[in-house]
C-alpha cells in the first residue's frame, strides 16, 4: 500500500495535507475521543464550548492550562518532521490541521492554516484582541487581558463556526491541489470531514493514513492502517529516491 501510494505521489504536481488528533497523539497529546480523552469526569465535548465559558470559566481554564501543560512537554514526532519534509520536496504544498497544539508550527512547516485555532493564543472576550500566552502554568485562573476582561482561548469550540476566511481560503486550496494525504483524523469532525469528498468530486486524489478505517476510507484511493509517525517517514523515503 505504501508503494502504491508513492506512485501516486510521484506524480502529483499538488500536495495539500490534512492532520488531525492522530497524528499528535503519538507524541502524547490526549485526544478528545480516546481513552485518554477525560479529565476529572468531564468531556472534552462539555467544555470546550462556549455556553461552557460562560458558566463556569475558570473550570474551563483549568483543563486548558492542564492541555497546555502537557502539550509544553511534548515534541513534534516523526509524522509531524515528516510533513514539513514533503513541504520541502514539492513546490505546491500546503497542510491544513486541526489541531490546536502548534507542533506543526514548531518544525517549520510555512503553508499552513490551523484550522480550529491555537491554544497557545487567547482572544479578549471584549476587544476581540488577539496575543500568544505562554505561561504554563497559567498566573491566573481564568486570565484576563490587559483591560480586564476575561480571555478564551483563540480555539473554534463545538458550537461554533470556522471563521469565514479560514474556509473560503481552505476551499480555495482544495479547488486548485490534485492529491490530498488525510493523517490521523477521525472523520467525523465537520466541515474538515467533507473535504475528502470534494477532492474526489473534482477528480483529485485520496491518500488516508490512520490508526483505523474510518468514513473516509470508503472514498480514498488508498487507505493505510498504521501509525502516521511510521508511514508518513516510509512515504518521504521513498519519494527522495525518485525526487
Amino acid at each position: 500500500m505504501i508503494d502504491a501510494a508513492i506512485k501516486i505521489l510521484k506524480e502529483t504536481s499538488s500536495l495539500l495535507v490534512i492532520t488531525g488528533a492522530g497524528i499528535s497523539a503519538e507524541s502524547g497529546v490526549p485526544t478528545f475521543r480516546g481513552k485518554d480523552g477525560l479529565w476529572q469526569n468531564y468531556r472534552a465535548e462539555d467544555l470546550a464550548t462556549p455556553w461552557a465559558f460562560e458558566r463556569d470559566p475558570e473550570t474551563v481554564w483549568r483543563w486548558y492550562d492542564w492541555r497546555r501543560g502537557i502539550i509544553k512537554n511534548a515534541e513534534p514526532n516523526k509524522g509531524h518532521i515528516a510533513i514539513k519534509e514533503l513541504e520541502e520536496l514539492y513546490e505546491k504544498f500546503f497542510l491544513i490541521t486541526q489541531n490546536v497544539d502548534g507542533l506543526h508550527e514548531r518544525t517549520g512547516v510555512k503553508n499552513m492554516i490551523e484550522i480550529h485555532g491555537n491554544l497557545w493564543r487567547v482572544r479578549c472576550t471584549r476587544e476581540n484582541k488577539t496575543f500568544v500566552l505562554p505561561d504554563v502554568p497559567l498566573k491566573e485562573i481564568p486570565p484576563r487581558c490587559s483591560c480586564g476582561a476575561l480571555v478564551r482561548p483563540d480555539v473554534v469550540w463545538f458550537g461554533e463556526s470556522i471563521p469565514v476566511e479560514l474556509m473560503n481560503k481552505a476551499y480555495s486550496i482544495l479547488e486548485s491541489y490534485e492529491t490530498l494525504i488525510v493523517a490521523g483524523t477521525s472523520g467525523v469532525v465537520y466541515p474538515v470531514a467533507s473535504f475528502p469528498t470534494f477532492m474526489k468530486s473534482k477528480g483529485g486524489k485520496v491518500i488516508e493514513i490512520n490508526l483505523e478505517k474510518t468514513p473516509i476510507s470508503s472514498i480514498a484511493d488508498i487507505s493505510i492502517i498504521g501509525k502516521t509517525g511510521d508511514i508518513l517517514p516510509e512515504v518521504v523515503e521513498g519519494l527522495k529516491k525518485i525526487f
